[in-house]
């Protein structure tokens, strides 16, 4: 576990501290359970989407962070940095 903490610290991402996520900005959001909001871009024209727990398609959606996806803390949160939500 000290490795991994190294590599974030080398990496200069010091806000990451155990399972906890000290701002929604950064990009270990995923591993907080609170942030459980899927950024997902679809493929057919680029829009940036977000689904919350309960919506229809949630557990199908997958978040690919190499092609730009994300999680969210809270919709604010997605809305602030240009995402909609989901309709269904």
């Amino acid at each position: 576990m000290e490795t991994f903490y190294a590599a974030i610290i080398a990496a200069g991402m010091a806000g990451y501290i155990g399972t906890e996520v000290l701002t929604t900005s950064t990009p270990f959001a995923a591993f907080s359970s609170a942030c459980n909001i899927k950024g997902n871009i679809s493929l057919n024209n680029g829009e940036r989407i977000y689904h919350v727990p309960g919506q229809e398609y949630y557990d199908e959606t997958r978040v690919s962070r190499s092609h730009g996806e994300r999680w969210f803390c809270s919709e604010a949160d997605a809305r602030a940095a240009g995402w909609r939500k989901a309709m269904r």
